[in-house]
Formats: C-alpha cells, sequence, structure tokens
C-alpha cells in the first residue's frame, strides 16, 4: 500500500489516480497529524511525503513515523533549496522529488523502492550470513545491526549501504555502484545521494568521515568497509 500525504487536493488526486493505474492500493492523509495516525494504522509499504504540511512540518512527520516504521519515505517539496531536502534525508526519508515534478516519475520511483529487498519473513528460516566487524555486527537474515551490542535503528536505505559495503570489505565501491545495488539499475536521480544516505549512516555508528571505525572514504572514488 501506498500512503499519498499531500494537502493539495487536486495534486493527491492525480498521484492516487496514477499509482491506481499502475497496480497499487493507496491510502491519502491530509496534514501531518493524519499521516502519522495512518502510517501507525495502515503500515504502508510506501509513503509519498509532501513537507510542507498543515498540522505537523513534514519533517516532524518523519521524526515520528522513524519510531516506529521502517518503511520506504518519498518526500515530495515546493522547497528548491538544497538544505531542504538534505533535511528531510537526514531524518530519514529516502529520495524526494522538487515540485513540480512528473508524476510518471514519481510512480517509477516507487515501482523502483518496491523492488528493493526487504526484511525477511520471520517464518522463512535463516539462510543469510552474520557480519562481524569490530564492535559492528550484522544479521544479514533478521535484517538487524548491532554496534557494541545495542541495536541500531537504520531505515532500509541506510541498511541496505551497510550490507553492500559489509559483503565485500575490501572492495571500493563507486557511489554509482552503490545506487544499483540499494536503489536498483533504473533508479533515476543524482548519484550525490548516496553521499547524504552515508552521512546519515555515520551518525548512527559513532564515527566521521575524518576518523571512520567502519566506513571509509576514498577520494574521487566512493566508499569501503573497514578504517582508512
Amino acid at each position: 500500500m501506498i500512503l499519498v500525504v499531500e494537502d493539495e487536493e487536486a495534486l493527491a488526486g492525480v498521484v492516487r489516480s496514477y499509482l491506481h493505474r499502475a497496480g497499487h492500493r493507496t491510502a491519502e492523509a491530509r496534514t501531518g497529524p493524519a499521516a502519522v495516525l495512518a502510517a501507525r494504522d495502515l503500515g504502508p509499504d510506501v509513503i509519498v511525503l509532501d513537507l510542507g504540511l498543515p498540522g505537523l512540518d513534514g519533517l516532524e512527520v518523519i521524526r515520528r513515523i522513524r519510531a516506529f516504521s521502517d518503511c520506504y519515505v518519498l518526500i515530495t517539496t515546493a522547497r528548491a533549496q538544497e538544505p531542504d531536502r538534505l533535511a528531510g534525508l537526514a531524518e530519514g526519508a529516502d529520495d524526494y522529488l522538487v515540485k513540480p515534478f512528473s508524476v510518471r516519475e514519481l510512480v517509477a520511483r516507487v515501482d523502483a523502492v518496491l523492488r528493493r529487498p526487504r526484511a525477511i519473513d520471520g517464518t522463512a528460516p535463516p539462510v543469510a550470513p552474520t557480519f562481524a566487524v569490530g564492535g559492528l555486527e550484522i544479521d544479514e537474515a533478521a535484517q538487524q545491526v548491532r554496534l557494541e551490542g545495542r541495536e541500531l535503528a537504520l531505515t532500509p536505505t541506510e541498511r541496505g549501504l551497510l550490507l553492500t559495503l559489509a559483503r565485500r570489505p575490501a572492495q571500493v565501491f563507486t557511489r554509482r555502484q552503490l545506487l544499483e545495488s540499494v536503489w536498483g539499475d533504473t533508479w533515476l536521480g543524482d548519484d550525490h545521494l548516496v553521499d547524504v544516505h552515508i552521512a546519515n549512516l555515520r551518525r548512527k555508528l559513532d564515527e566521521s568521515a575524518a576518523a571512520p571505525r567502519f566506513v571509509t572514504t576514498v577520494r574521487g572514488v566512493g566508499y569501503r568497509m573497514g578504517k582508512g
């Protein structure tokens, strides 16, 4: 299910219409508080979230939703300035579109994130390995990441990036390789979106680019697992 959170009635109707044509079930919320309630009650797979909402700002909506859900969040915003977009990603959004946007592109982005792997069904036997790097433990089967025994609240995007790097710790991944691994090879957007999510991941790993413990920047190329 796709939850469309948009206070402009006409735009919300167009978005839902295109999503329906693409075969998706949808629900709608018009205010920030209604979005949080709908996300909790409906458990959507993807939320298309406008940042300029009445009642609660979109950034606060993301913060509250991330307290109980790791669903994909695609933000839409009329705020074209980069700091506004980065703020949404820093709060836990996975992707963004700036208004006015192509609704067809929005549907393509939704389809792309739905093709990404989600947590494994708890009824299935564990088939994936556990990676341990220093005090960091990544249980791929359970989709859990622990640092010094403490479970980290990572978004699906952050977890996907970390798993990609951990599977091949000696390999340097370019931004495009990470995008294709985590977002899919049909993703349309800026390669530097990776940098924002890596920065968020590092913050949760209690490290910095200047003093990496787990994720190292390879200047001019991309990222790899391990200290510099």
